[in-house]
């Protein structure tokens, strides 16, 4: 029953991305000041848009599971950090070419927006070797858990700063009245949100789905190999590594 309906979700994203990216190049007008440059605005702000999303929703996730207890919980909120940080990778690197055709620069350190959403990256790309530091899986899933509720505390920042700043060059898209783009350059700038959204549930679907698979088939190896099922004789426990016969290594 999952891999329809994930193959569906799938389907769904590729054509709204599809549908995005003909609206970008096809539909919304070139910017008067910056060109066909400012087109990457379309990937840009979606996937630090979904990123940050991603982020807090981690936060929920890992309140979950310290309330419940529950493994799965921990499992969400790791595979939905991991695809947040390639996001925001993206969104770097996107960001750097928009900032070169733009302003000259490859980085621009007084930008707000730009400097707080590479502090929140670097704090998230602790999570993973302060997560696997921790031997003991309990602890692990407990710390990681801490670790994602306070830092998607510290996301909200990110965006506040954005909205607060007295000098700030990137445009309000999230205004009550729509910011101050045109009903086009709106409209696909929603789409491309849209896609983008959809594709990291697609991909968190797909790689949820594949862990619960992988795990499905490590428990299926334990109970079909008698090597590993079933508890050595007490004479085997007591001969050394050297009697072994070769077979069983």
């Amino acid at each position: 029953m999952a891999a329809p309906r994930l193959s569906t979700l799938a389907l769904i994203a590729a054509a709204l991305l599809a549908t995005g990216l003909s609206l970008v190049f096809f539909y919304a007008p070139v910017d008067a000041d910056q060109g066909v440059i400012q087109k990457i605005f379309y990937i840009h702000v979606p996937m630090a848009i979904v990123a940050l999303c991603g982020f807090v929703a981690a936060g929920v996730m890992a309140i979950g599971h310290l309330r419940t207890g529950d493994p799965s919980w921990d499992v969400r909120a790791y595979v939905t950090i991991h695809l947040s940080i390639v996001l925001a990778v993206g969104v770097l690197v996107t960001g750097s070419i928009w900032a070169r055709g733009s302003w000259g620069h490859w980085w621009v350190w007084d930008e707000p927006a730009l400097v707080s959403f590479l502090i929140i990256f670097l704090l998230y790309c602790t999570y993973q070797p302060l997560r696997f530091a921790i031997e003991d899986p309990e602890r692990q899933a407990r710390y990681a858990s801490v670790f994602a509720i306070l830092a998607g505390a510290f996301v909200p920042i990110n965006f506040l700063v954005v909205r607060l700043a007295q000098a700030y060059t990137h445009p309000r898209v999230l205004g009550t009245t729509g910011g101050n783009m045109p009903a086009a350059m709106r409209l696909t700038f929603l789409v491309c949100v849209s896609a983008v959204a959809l594709l990291f549930v697609t991909l968190c679907r797909l790689e949820l789905t594949a862990k619960r698979d992988a795990a499905r088939l490590r428990r299926l190896h334990r109970r079909s190999d008698p090597l590993v099922s079933a508890p050595p004789a007490p004479q085997a426990r007591r001969r050394p590594r050297a009697e072994i016969p070769q077979a069983l290594h």
